[in-house]
């Protein structure tokens, strides 16, 4: 993520950058504006979890069974920030249909939440357990999650693509009463679900990386040129 933050403030002009990556430890990234003492650091420790603070907004995810994606994008005029959102949204959708025809389902949220009043409760730690407005869900469970950041005349979004269910234990780590650690699990398990969950089988994560790129491509009407960057953070 801080690769994506170099990218981000060194974009050259006409360019935006697709990236997906996976994470080795499993790590539980924390919202912008998210404190570390939201986190039992000392378990996550233990079970040899790592934790950081991601450049872009949100709460608490658990990158364990999934594919993390990266969008840098310019600010030319051209799209807002919450339009870029929107096709950034609906690209990934397509690029689901297009690992499997079972997942042309998916479809985007259309009402936001109200997250000044969602943070104060419990729930409002962790980032699956609500569906911001154009995020990706799959017959009403939330399939995607994402979070975008302006950077002066760049737009930096993040986003976890669920494909197992690891992603459930994320109250295992949070700093709550129990009773809000079962609430959190009730809710996670009723309002989530992954790719493997709707699918009966094992991801192909090879397979499933170039249907995202394939989806962007058509989406966007672009095509990527791959690019190895070399940089000390």
């Amino acid at each position: 993520m801080d690769f994506d933050v170099h990218l981000a403030e060194n974009l050259p002009a006409g360019t935006a950058y697709f990236r997906l990556y996976k994470w080795k430890p499993y790590c539980i990234s924390l919202g912008y504006n998210q404190k570390f003492e939201d986190i039992n650091l000392l378990k996550a420790a233990s079970d040899n979890i790592d934790v950081v603070k991601r450049p872009t907004g949100g709460r608490a995810i658990l990158h364990a069974e999934e594919i993390t994606y990266s969008v840098i994008h310019p600010l030319n005029g051209d799209l807002s920030p919450v339009e870029i959102y929107r096709k950034i949204s609906l690209a990934l959708a397509k690029g689901l249909s297009l690992y499997d025809e079972r997942l042309i389902e998916t479809d985007l949220e259309n009402v936001q939440p109200d997250f000044l009043q969602l943070l104060k409760e419990s729930k409002g730690i962790a980032c699956f357990a609500s569906t911001a407005k154009s995020e990706v869900k799959y017959k009403g469970k939330k399939l995607i999650g994402s979070a975008q950041r302006k950077m002066n005349n760049v737009v930096l979004q993040h986003g976890s693509i669920l494909t197992g269910n690891y992603h459930l234990k994320i109250s295992e780590y949070l700093n709550l009463p129990d009773k809000e650690i079962d609430e959190i699990n009730r809710y996670l398990s009723e309002k989530t679900i992954d790719i493997e969950q709707i699918l009966k089988q094992k991801t192909d994560y090879d397979k499933l990386c170039l249907s995202l790129k394939k989806g962007f491509e058509q989406e966007w009407q672009i095509n990527f040129v791959e690019k190895e960057c070399e940089v000390k953070l």
